[in-house]
Parts: structure tokens; sequence; C-alpha cells
């Protein structure tokens, strides 16, 4: 039985940072474990073909939830990356941290230690701003921050459009205040994608102390009493662990194996026939996740992305790319967007993710036109859903309840999100370029309840689930963590991925998912 002091299940972006840092000390005999694939897919690389890899499906997995009346009786369709690097191998490179008040209310909510400024120095150390060196950001980490050498007329209407409106320039989403539009900073480097695997783990794989399984799938973390000691394969096998098992496997393949190994709802899991190693009925509760409705317009001309993945253009693209590492192949697709206050918070509630194409969702197929995409998400819900167990058997998918619009309020600050894109679609910079609006129909807006409907019918994630194994202070029932990520009434077990978080961030998860996992690493190592 081969034996570790440090199992890793998960290799993406928390994974990938963890093995890394855990690996530095060359006393630690670490193994990484992915049940995906290596992340040497030239679409992977890429910027612009993200697109490509989710299409092609073999290193992504969807996670499909139940069905449910509040989204006009459609599934939640959650795809997250099964491959090294995880969501930072796949997803569109936004660099978001979140708010200020976001870490702040962690703290409050009983995390000392998660406060913005406890956080904030974790964030600039991790980081390698090829732009911005100030009180916000850092230059000397090994994730590269840059903007994107490619800029797409539509996403250029869009700022100018969006100030037409009221809302400010911002050329830092992540300085002293989000409010605004502009152009996002992405986790990209010389026109190629920087994942947390090229960030982290590509100068710790040739270290003779880790070792990375791919194509590999944990049943189950194995305890000793209370302890864990390892993990059991889907194909049998057990691996030990002297020291811990670190979960890293996101929002809803971590809580899944956490009930598979006996810590969950004693009563949840006793159905089941499993014996419970810890009692918390807090795992897989508490799922939290961004949805967003777009507003969309066929353009006068065909100056969108669409086509451009065809014929000679694509060969062109192509050439450019590999021949100058510059052109539409570096662009993120999802260039720009911002934030705004739709309902008078006092803070940013919307978020714009802005493509300079049509968009289709799950159950519907995009418009084959020319056009841009405003997808406005709503970025504090209120709704809770939940993962937990379909049956004892680690091949089954868990039974996953996204709870979207389950507090009317998220459907509310959508449905402004909603007029506010709309607004932005018909001011003068982008009125010039729109022949007509695609999404919404023309009109509907003028009807409350038909709008309403509409933001039901077609409301998606943005793929950003969190919190379904939250840390919280003791005297919480449903805290799952303690402030250093450990699992509460165990040992040697601990979660460093998103499943920790207590509340979502006001914004895009990877960075804030890598500062989690860095300071877990951290804290095993007794740096914090």
């Amino acid at each position: 039985m081969e034996q570790f002091d440090y199992i890793v299940v998960g290799g993406g972006a928390s994974g990938c940072v963890m093995a890394a840092r855990l690996s530095e000390n060359p006393r630690n005999k670490v193994l990484l474990i992915e049940s995906g694939r290596r992340d040497d897919d030239r679409y992977i690389k890429m910027p612009a073909t993200f697109f490509k890899v989710i299409e092609k499906g073999r290193d992504i997995v969807a996670y499909v939830g139940e069905p449910s009346p509040r989204v006009n009786g459609r599934p939640s369709i959650v795809i997250q990356g099964q491959v090294i690097g995880g969501g930072s191998s796949i997803n569109a490179m936004l660099y978001i941290r979140g708010q200020a008040r976001d870490y702040d209310g962690w703290a409050a909510a009983g995390n000392p230690g998660w406060a913005y400024a406890d956080v904030l120095p974790v964030f600039k150390a991790l980081e390698n701003n090829m732009e911005l060196a100030d009180a916000f950001h850092g230059t000397e980490g090994e994730l590269h921050v840059s903007e994107t050498g490619y800029h797409h007329p539509l996403c250029r209407a869009f700022i100018r459009a969006a100030q037409e409106v009221g809302l400010p320039n911002n050329p830092d989403f992540n300085g002293a205040s989000q409010e605004g539009v502009g152009f996002y900073q992405t986790t990209t480097h010389d026109g190629r994608r920087w994942s947390a695997a090229e960030a982290f783990l590509r100068k710790a794989e040739g270290r003779p102390n880790l070792k990375i399984m791919t194509q590999t799938r944990v049943a189950r973390v194995v305890f000793e009493g209370t302890r864990a000691v390892g993990v059991a394969l889907e194909n049998g096998t057990t691996i030990k662990a002297a020291a811990e098992v670190i979960l890293c496997a996101g929002a809803i393949e971590t809580p899944r194996l956490l009930q598979l190994s006996g810590v969950g709802e004693a009563a949840h899991l006793q159905s089941f026939g499993i014996q419970v190693v810890a009692n918390l009925p807090g795992v897989g509760q508490n799922y939290q996740d961004h949805l967003e409705s777009t507003v969309q317009g066929v353009t006068r001309d065909p100056i969108s992305f669409l086509g451009q993945d065809k014929g000679l253009k694509a060969v062109k693209h192509l050439a450019q790319y590999l021949l100058f590492r510059s052109g539409l192949l570096t662009s993120n697709v999802v260039e720009c967007g911002g934030f705004a206050d739709v309902s008078n918070a006092g803070m940013p509630d919307v978020q714009f993710h802005v493509l300079p194409f049509m968009v289709g969702w799950a159950d519907r197929e995009p418009v084959q036109e020319h056009g841009i995409a405003i997808g406005p998400c709503f970025l504090r819900p209120k709704s809770r859903g939940s993962v937990r167990l379909r049956s004892a058997k680690p091949q089954d998918p868990a039974l996953f309840d996204a709870g979207a619009f389950s507090d009317e309020q998220d459907l509310d600050v959508l449905v402004r999100g909603v007029r506010k894109g709309i607004e932005i679609l018909e001011a003068p910079a982008l009125a010039k370029l729109i022949k007509r609006r695609a999404l919404p129909q023309p009109g509907l807006e003028q009807d409350e309840q038909a709008l309403r409907d509409y933001v039901r019918q077609t409301a998606k994630t943005v793929f950003h689930p969190v919190g379904t194994a939250k840390m919280g202070a003791e005297s919480d029932p449903m805290a799952v963590l303690d402030q250093q990520l450990r699992v509460r009434g165990t040992q040697g077990l601990r979660v460093a991925d998103a499943s920790a978080m207590p509340n979502l961030v006001s914004g895009n998860t990877n960075a804030p998912t890598m500062m989690i996992a860095e300071r877990a690493a951290r804290f095993i190592a007794g740096k914090q």
C-alpha cells in the first residue's frame, strides 16, 4: 500500500495551488489526484477557444440539478472543469476578487482572520500584475494577470453606452471601488491562458516528492475512528496519508465525497447504510451560485464573433496567433463588463458579462445572426440549494438542487439587472450598431410579470458554485469547517476549495478559490 504525507483530492485551481505549496517542502511526500486528464489540449492554451473545450466535452463535467418550477421546470446545469487546472483551464479567465465587504462579512459571521485586510495580502502575494502596481496589486507572484491583446469593437461600444446611462468608467475592478464598466483583467500571459496549472503546478510537477495521478476517481476518504488516514479509489485501491487528506474537488464533488465518507447529516447517511464518522448537518447545504439572464441585440453589420471559427477566417486567426501571438485568438471573449448598483443597495449588486455574439443556453440554441449579448447576473444570492447523496454508490452523481430563486429577492435583482441591460443596449453608442433587439422581445419590459417570466425561463448559472462545506463559528450548527479549514469532528481532514465560502463573493470565483487554497497551505505549514 503506497503511502504519502498529504493527499490532495482534485487537481483544479485550488488543488494545483495546494500540491505546489505542499511539495515546496522536500520532506513532504505529496499525492495529487485528478479525475480528469492532463491539460494539454491546445484549445485550453488559446484564450478565445475555451468554448471549443466546453463543446468537445472531454475536459468538463456537467452537473444536472433537479428541475424546478422556479425556473419554469428547467434543471440547473452547472459545468465544471474536469482536467488539470479545473475551472481555471476552461473558464473565461476573468480576474475578479469580489468586494471588501464580502470578506468583512465572512469575518463578522464568525470567521476571524478572514476579513479583507487579512486576505488582501494573500491576493497580492499570488498576483503578478502586468499593468497595475499599487496598494491593491502584487507584481511578484506566480499568477500572471494582464489585459488581453484584443478588444472587440462591440465591447468598446458597450463601455461607452454604459457610461451614457450613468455608469462610471472603471479601469480596475479589484481596486478601491468595484462599481463601473471597463475591460476585465484576465489570467493570461503573453497571449496564453495562465491557469492555476501553468502558474503553480508546472514548476512543481517535476519534483521527486510530488506524484500526480490523472483519470483517477476517489470513492471516499478512509478513516480510523475520526482520523482521516487516506483515500479509497473507485478501482478498489487504498492509498494512505500520514498527515492530512485535503479535499479540493469543488462545491459539488467535495460534499458528495464527505457524505460518502461518513461526514454529514447522520440521518441522511444512515438512510444509505453509511457509518457516521462526524454528524455535520451543514455538509451539502448552503449551496450558492450566480445566475444571469441575457439581453441580446442583432447588429446592423456582420461584426460579431459569429463564423470567425470557420473556414478561411479560422485559418487566418490561427496563423496570426501562431506566428505573432496576437489577434482575435488572444481575446478571452468576455472582454468587458462591469458592476452596477441596480437596487440602490449602496454597493454593486449586479455584474455584467458581455459577449460579442449571440448566445443560447442549455435548452435553447443561439440566434444565428451577428449580435451582442449583455448578461447581468446578481452578485449576492439569498437563495440556497443543496448537494445530497442519491445513493451510497461512489459512481452515482449527487442529488443536486440549485435552489434557484427560492428567495424572490434574487429574482427582483435580476429583473432590475435585465432592465439596466436593455437601457445600455438602447444607449446611443450601441443603438447605432444595433438593428433590433432579439431578447427579451421588444416591449416585453412594459409588462412586469412577463419580464419576470422571461428571467425565470432564461436564467442560467455562470458556473460559480460555492458554500457547501462552509467555515464558521463552533457555535454554528451548520458550520462544517473551522477558520483553518479543518473539518469539525475529525482529524487530518481539510477542505480548501470554494465549498469553504460561507457566502458567495461579489464576482467570479477563480481568484478567491486560489486565495483559499494558498491560506490553507499556509495553515498547514504553520506560516499563518
